[in-house]
């Protein structure tokens, strides 16, 4: 009986030992053929916009003029919302509205917003862009308004997620 009840499990816990490795290796070969990289995020730039995290392992880190903070605290998404729209945002006991940060719309030749006044600037290029994103200034050279903040990175990191909010839409 005993020689039964070893045998038993032994057999039990043989195919729970395949199973589990079944599965592993299932995991391991999705992970590597599925449609997204880095831990979920279709390309670098969505996971810094998202995260404000590099694929990469470079630092980024932002600045609202209270020194620097670990860019994990905040994100582009915190503000922008994760397609970019922008809309009413509380922070720091304010409200506030982010604009619409979609790359149609910031390079459009009339990008203000109904209701309010024009833009006094022109369209963005890539390059205004960048400068939002790491000076905090308008194309024409004004500061843009005080949540937006100043970011660092590597300028790998700065085009990918130039890229990427390139295919929001």
């Amino acid at each position: 009986m005993n020689e039964k009840k070893t045998h038993w499990w032994l057999i039990v816990g043989g195919g729970v030992l395949v199973g589990l490795l079944l599965v592993a290796c299932v995991a391991r070969v999705l992970r590597f053929t599925g449609p997204t990289i880095g831990g979920g995020y279709r390309s670098n730039g969505e996971q810094i916009y998202l995260t404000a995290t590099s694929q990469r392992g470079t630092p980024i880190v932002s600045d609202m003029g209270m020194g620097m903070m670990g860019g994990r605290m905040m994100t582009c998404a915190s503000c922008h919302g994760p397609d970019g729209r922008g809309g009413r945002v509380r922070m720091m006991m304010r409200v506030f509205e982010a604009p619409d940060i979609r790359y149609q719309t910031l390079t459009a030749e009339e990008h203000g917003e109904e209701g309010k006044e024009e833009m006094e600037h022109g369209p963005y290029t890539d390059e205004d862009i960048k400068r939002a994103i790491t000076e905090g200034v308008e194309p024409d050279g004004e500061p843009l308004d005080w949540p937006m903040p100043r970011w660092s990175m590597s300028d790998e990191d700065l085009d990918d997620l130039l890229e990427f909010l390139k295919t929001l839409d």
